[in-house]
Order: C-alpha cells, then sequence, then structure tokens
C-alpha cells in the first residue's frame, strides 16, 4: 500500500479484503464508489506475486486502470481490440513470462476457448469480476455476456474468484455469490452511503430554467447530464453549448471513434460536462465529477445510486439532482412491458420502479429512504433537500376522492391527461364525444388547475393509490390502496411541492483540506501542469496525481523529495517520474512570494 502506490494506511474494509483474497477465499465485495475497491484486488496478486485476470466492461475503463497501475510502477497490460496487434502481442508475452502480474479483459475476450486454453497452461491465481452486478438478471445493468463468467469456477477450481460492484440489494448478492462460486465464498458489504453527495429532486416543468439554474455555480467543474433518449442527448448538448458551457453528447447510436474521442476528452480536461444515455458511465473512474443531473426519470434505485456515485469520488462535495414528470414514469412503465422477457421479470422491474417513485416522492430524508432500499438504516443525514427544507404534509383525501372517482367514473381506461382535463372541466371532442362533460365530476378540480392535478395524479401513482397500465396505452387503474381512500378507510398525505432546494454538499474524508489563497492559487499551478503531464502522456489528469494528492502538496509546499514522498498517493515511481518537476514548481511560486 505505501511502497508501491504511496498511501499511508488502508481505508475502511480494505485489509480485511486483501487479507481474505491472499488467503483464497472466494469474495464479493459491495462497497460505494470511491472507497477504493481496486486496490483490494490489485494488491493481492502482488504481494503473492501470482497472476490475476481481470474481468472489466468496458475498454476505457481497462485503459485507464492499466495506466494508473503503470505510472506506479506495477506491470498491468490489457488485452482487447481496441489496441493495436502487435501491442496485445507484447502484453500476452508479458503475462506468459511472469512479468506481468494484472491482466485485463472482456468477458468476451476472455471467455473464448483458445484463451482459457492458454490460461490453463499459466494457472492464474485470481478471477476478479469488476462491475459484478453485471452478471445478474437480478441487477439494473443485466450484460448477458457476463452470464460465461460462471463457467470459471469448474474450469479453474483452484483458482480464487473476487467480485466488486458498488451496487447490488440482497437479491443482486446473492444471485451473484451463487452465479459466480456456487455461494462457496464470503459476501462482505462495506454500506452504500455517500455522505459527500447532496441529494436532490424536483418536478420537471421547465427544464432548461432548472438546468441552467442548477449549473449556475458550476463552470469551473465537470459533471455528467444523464438523458433518457440518443435525441435529447444531443439537444440538451447544443443548448448547453449555446449558454457557455463546455458540453459533449455521448449515446450508444455514435460510432465508436466519436464515443472514444468524447470520452478522452471528458477524462482528461477540465470543466467538461457529458450529456449521456446511460450508455456511459459504468466504471468511468474520473475521480473530480462534481455534479449529476437527472433530466429524466432512471430505471430503478439500483441504476439512480450507480449513476450518482460517479460524482465526488475523491471524497470531495458533489451534488446531484433529478428532474422527472409523468411522462417519465410512462415511458418508464412502457420500456419494461417492452423488454422480451417473462412476466416475473416485468412484474419485478415494476416494483424497481416503484421504489424509485417513492423516494422521488419521500417527504423524509432522502439518503434514509435511498439507503434503507438497499438494507442500511441511518438517520436523517442534513444533506438533501428534504432535511435542509422539509416539505409541507397537507391532507389530500378530498382531492384523493375526487381524483379517483373520476378515475371510476370514467371506467379506468383513460391516461392522466384526459382524467385532468375532466376534472378541470376541458371542452374537447374526447371529452363530449364520451359524455364525459356529464359526469358529477366534470369541472369539479378546476379552480386547482392543470399543474396542482398533475403534482396530484404524480403523487397518488408513486404511493400505490393510482396504477398506469401500460398495456391499456398508459390507461390509470385505481389500486386496493386507492380504494381504500374511496371508502374512508385510508387519507391521503399530499406533499406540497414547489422549486427544487439545493441540498448544500458536505465534505468528507477528501475534502477536509481548506486552504487558503495562496494555497489555493499554487493549486491552479500544480494542475496545470498536471493537464501538461497527462497530455504529454495521452492519460487522465488523475493517472498523475489525485485531485487530493495537489492539495496536499499545495497545502504542505514540500521542499524536498522525502517530504514530497509523505503526501499520500505519491509512490516511488511516481516520485522519479514527478517529483523534480512539482518541486520545481512549489519553488517557483513561494520565490514570488505566494
Amino acid at each position: 500500500m505505501h511502497d508501491v502506490f504511496g498511501y499511508s494506511g488502508f481505508r475502511p474494509g480494505q485489509e480485511e479484503i486483501v487479507g481474505l483474497l491472499t488467503e483464497g477465499c472466494n469474495t464479493l465485495v459491495v462497497m460505494p464508489t470511491g472507497a477504493g475497491k481496486s486496490l483490494c484486488y490489485q494488491i493481492p496478486p502482488l504481494l503473492l506475486d501470482r497472476l490475476a485476470i481481470v474481468v472489466s466492461p468496458l475498454v476505457a475503463l481497462m485503459d485507464d486502470q492499466v495506466a494508473a497501475l503503470r505510472a506506479n510502477g506495477v506491470a498491468a497490460g490489457c488485452i482487447h481490440s481496441g489496441l493495436p496487434r502487435e501491442e496485445q502481442v507484447a502484453n500476452w508475452r508479458a503475462v506468459a513470462s511472469g512479468d506481468c502480474r494484472l491482466l485485463y479483459m472482456s468477458p468476451e475476450r476472455l471467455m473464448t476457448g483458445r484463451m482459457l486454453d492458454a490460461l490453463e497452461r499459466l494457472q492464474p491465481a485470481f478471477f476478479v469480476v469488476d462491475e459484478a452486478h453485471c452478471i445478474s438478471k437480478w441487477g439494473a445493468s443485466f450484460r448477458p455476456e457476463y452470464e460465461q463468467l460462471t463457467a470459471l469456477k469448474d474450469r479453474f477450481p483452484a483458482a480464487t474468484i473476487a467480485a466488486f460492484t458498488a451496487t447490488a440489494d440482497r437479491a443482486t448478492r446473492e444471485d451473484i455469490a451463487h452465479k459466480l462460486f456456487g455461494g462457496n465464498g464470503k459476501t462482505i458489504v462495506h454500506g452504500f452511503d455517500r455522505p459527500n453527495l447532496s441529494l436532490a429532486v424536483a418536478t420537471k416543468t421547465k427544464w432548461k430554467d432548472q438546468l441552467l439554474a442548477f449549473l449556475a455555480d458550476k463552470r469551473e467543474s465537470s459533471g455528467i447530464v444523464y438523458c433518457l433518449s440518443r435525441k435529447s442527448t444531443g439537444e440538451v448538448a447544443d443548448f448547453l453549448n449555446a449558454s457557455g458551457f463546455r458540453a459533449l453528447a455521448y449515446h450508444a447510436g455514435q460510432d465508436a471513434a466519436t464515443r472514444s474521442a468524447n470520452q478522452n476528452l471528458f477524462m482528461t480536461e477540465q470543466a467538461v460536462i457529458m450529456v449521456a444515455t446511460i450508455a456511459f458511465g459504468m466504471g468511468i473512474d474520473k475521480p473530480d465529477i462534481r455534479y449529476v443531473c437527472h433530466l429524466n426519470l432512471p430505471g430503478s434505485l439500483e441504476a439512480y445510486y450507480q449513476e450518482i456515485g460517479r460524482a465526488g469520488r475523491d471524497g470531495a462535495p458533489a451534488e446531484t439532482l433529478l428532474l422527472y414528470d409523468l411522462q417519465d414514469i410512462r415511458q418508464r412503465r412502457m420500456f419494461i412491458e417492452q423488454e422480451e422477457t417473462g412476466e416475473e421479470h416485468q412484474m419485478r422491474e415494476h416494483k424497481r420502479l416503484d421504489a424509485l417513485l417513492a423516494y422521488c416522492e419521500a417527504p423524509g430524508c432522502r439518503r434514509t429512504a435511498l439507503l434503507s432500499y438497499f438494507d442500511e438504516a441511518i438517520g436523517a443525514c442534513g444533506n438533501c433537500d428534504n432535511c435542509l427544507d422539509p416539505p409541507a404534509m397537507i391532507d389530500g383525501t378530498d382531492d384523493a376522492h375526487l381524483l379517483l372517482t373520476t378515475v371510476d367514473d370514467t371506467g379506468e381506461t383513460f391516461g392522466g391527461s384526459h382524467i385532468i382535463d375532466v376534472l378541470c372541466g376541458a371542452e374537447s371532442s374526447k371529452i363530449v364525444d364520451r359524455g364525459h362533460d356529464r359526469l358529477a365530476c366534470y369541472g369539479k378540480g378546476g379552480k386547482q388547475g392543470k399543474g396542482y392535478w398533475q403534482g396530484f395524479l404524480r403523487q397518488a401513482i408513486a404511493g400505490n393509490y393510482l396504477a398506469i397500465d401500460i398495456q391499456r396505452y398508459g390507461a390509470l387503474q385505481i389500486t386496493r390502496r386507492g380504494r381504500a381512500v374511496m371508502n374512508g378507510q385510508e387519507r391521503f398525505l399530499l406533499r406540497e411541492t414547489g422549486p427544487a432546494k439545493r441540498a448544500t454538499a458536505k465534505a468528507s474524508r477528501a475534502a477536509g483540506h481548506s486552504l487558503n489563497e495562496a494555497d489555493a492559487a499554487l493549486l491552479v499551478s500544480l494542475k496545470k501542469q498536471r493537464m501538461d503531464l497527462a497530455r504529454a502522456r495521452n492519460v487522465p489528469a488523475y493517472v498523475v496525481f489525485t485531485d487530493a494528492a495537489l492539495s496536499e502538496m499545495a497545502q504542505r509546499r514540500p521542499e524536498t523529495l522525502e517530504q514530497l514522498a509523505g503526501i499520500n498517493g505519491v509512490g516511488p515511481k511516481k516520485l522519479r517520474d514527478f517529483g523534480a518537476i512539482v518541486l520545481q514548481t512549489v519553488r517557483e511560486f513561494s520565490r514570488v512570494g505566494a
């Protein structure tokens, strides 16, 4: 940990996991993003001087991990289709000769007969499955090619199998452990809480205004804006560029070269916004992403947790905002119904979406609601919109009765727009032709207005008083709970809605370096130097030094290589490669009286 990677000690949980893997125990590890999972599986093969095969889902992630290892003097390599053939051959020869102890591959490349035969001759000590939730159909990011990895335990019975993920509920964890090592191992869960992330959710009204308000103080920071469709990523990126930001679009419909170029620019440059579908993000290891904004509803709480987890991996404060509306709910329901999966799977996905909607409409602490889904209990966080500005709760039973009666009287065959039109007394041909203007409920909600009923309806769906029947084109149906309200057996408490409240992100572990004005100016110089070094090597900036390491340098102002070696994250290789340059920058800065 110290002599190679330059850290003074383990983070919570790391030492236990390194010990288990070194002892040969199959292990599934669930740790929050940014908690240091990579070191847990990188250290054991170095300790034992044995080969580890690391299965990773994305080419860019493999390249970045290998670059970071090599920057620390670790012989690592990867084999994937994006590398020139001669480089792949050189990497394999290094593995075969015993000079390389960490080899990264995709599941598709690993699980070929030829590769498995070759590896049998080398007998790897470890197989590490990163982003392990991809192996489970219970998870939010199932990838069919990961399913092939279930054969590893039989093909390599002497190897230790390790699986790592930041996103897995109980059912997903059990499924992963069963598939990868037949339950013959340990599952370590080190919590899901990311206290440095602020959490906020708001009704989507004028998304352009809401997005600009969210980004107003973030022009010098990098972040991700998630959209539901490929088309909207381009539209949002164009809008942000026209508004003075530097934004890139990213989606699966782009050619590989465009995606790779945009991802590389985002990873290496500062103050870049990636506007993307969920095609972007898995394993993205950029530590200084300062915000994540969803312009549409994610697919589940697991997906949401995974996507916001890309922010603040350095432990410094980061903000999240989720905007959604009724159309998002309808689209998500439709996506589930259109999946070519069994009825049981669809039912499970609907329940997952229900849990996300309940989170969105939660009147209490959002972090408490989010973590309870993963079986983790905490008190109120003080770092979400609901904690900072608790919403008022109103007794909406009378209006709920009116809404539900309207759904009932129109035969539970219409979507939300028509129901609201009936309530507000609209005179559309659809209403007149069906005689809905003669119903007792017609026009009874006119004084509240359309916007009120849209919010009310959203909460009724989130609270499971009404359900959306996608197979009947989004028709609203009254649930058992809704019937209880109609029969006077249950009250309907309405969460008063208003503008989105900003949560102020709290600092955590790595954010403790409070810099004075002079130190902050030195930090700017160090970051510029880091960017030059990174560009010259064609690697992400954090591969050279992390933000936390630079902040510590700016604060402590090392004058000798020995003092620089005491900075967390400065190992021997980085000291040799970059030490003299860093010291020169610090000396020059101090010389001018800063």
